[in-house]
């Protein structure tokens, strides 16, 4: 058998494989990356010109590790100072990029190319062409409010101070209209709605009583298929209207019957929220 390998032997066959070569980059495998981040030093997730992001550290890290560009896709786009507990980042790499790199060792070099601010907690192979924003099935996000009668020194960072006390049963009965298939459009930005859907899915709003280090949080889970941008923000804030006593429970409905941003409540700050993990 004749095991020689065939070369282009005309000066247009080589170029033509040169081009070829050029045009189709080599894309082997994909790796999933989970991460945590404290939000509070980056302007978001998403890469921007001449701001501290997420994916532009990670970016920037992966160009080092490699010698090349490498794009990201996240599961969910956080906003500026929203930290994630379990974001989950997909990209492509070839042979030549992990070649003599363990797993254990391609998180360990990432850790130390990043921001302080960001671990990468596991790195993981998937199939080729795996997504952690479009193969996702829902996300979970947990926001912290500190209910104490002082102000939080430990959670400070991670919680939105609510004194006074919330009605906690008015909070859950408010949470049932929101329960569902719906047009969220009342719970978004209203520019980033302009021409988009707004129909989303949520599948859990429950709260639970938390105690960190001596000080007393309400933490309110909220699970959904995807999210609106500052959606989760947007829900808790009208929530905490209804736990002051400053609307009903029914008036969430009305709200989200409503279609319009104006009428939902304040946002909640973004320090108090964290993406808590990705299920797929």
């Amino acid at each position: 058998m004749n095991t020689e390998t065939i070369t282009p032997t005309t000066a247009r066959e080589r170029e033509a494989a040169a081009a070829n070569a050029v045009e189709k980059p080599v894309r082997d495998h994909t790796l999933a990356l989970t991460l945590s981040y404290n939000g509070a030093p980056f302007s978001g997730f998403a890469r921007q010109p001449g701001q501290t992001t997420v994916q532009g550290d990670l970016e920037d890290a992966l160009r080092l590790l490699f010698r090349r560009d490498v794009e990201t896709t996240c599961a969910g786009r956080t906003d500026a100072g929203v930290h994630a507990l379990g974001q989950v980042v997909s990209f492509d790499v070839n042979d030549l990029d992990i070649a003599g790199r363990s797993l254990p060792s391609l998180r360990r070099s990432l850790n130390a190319l990043t921001h302080d601010a960001i671990t990468v907690r596991e790195v993981e192979p998937k199939k080729l062409g795996f997504s952690a924003r479009f193969d996702a099935q829902a996300r979970e996000y947990h926001y912290h409010l500190c209910v104490d009668s002082t102000s939080p020194i430990f959670m400070k960072d991670f919680s939105w101070f609510v004194p006074g006390g919330l009605d906690l049963t008015a909070m859950e009965a408010g949470a049932q209209h929101l329960l569902g298939e719906h047009d969220f459009k009342s719970f978004c930005m209203a520019a980033s709605a302009e021409g988009k859907p707004t129909h989303r899915n949520v599948r859990e709003i429950s709260f639970h009583p938390e105690t960190v280090m001596g000080e007393n949080l309400m933490s309110i889970k909220v699970v959904g298929n995807a999210f609106l941008h500052s959606m989760v923000r947007t829900i808790v804030g009208t929530l905490v209207m209804v736990g002051k006593g400053q609307r009903d429970a029914d008036w969430v409905g009305e709200v989200l019957e409503a279609c319009d941003r104006r009428v939902a409540g304040e946002n909640a700050p973004a320090q108090g929220l964290v993406f808590w993990r990705v299920i797929y």
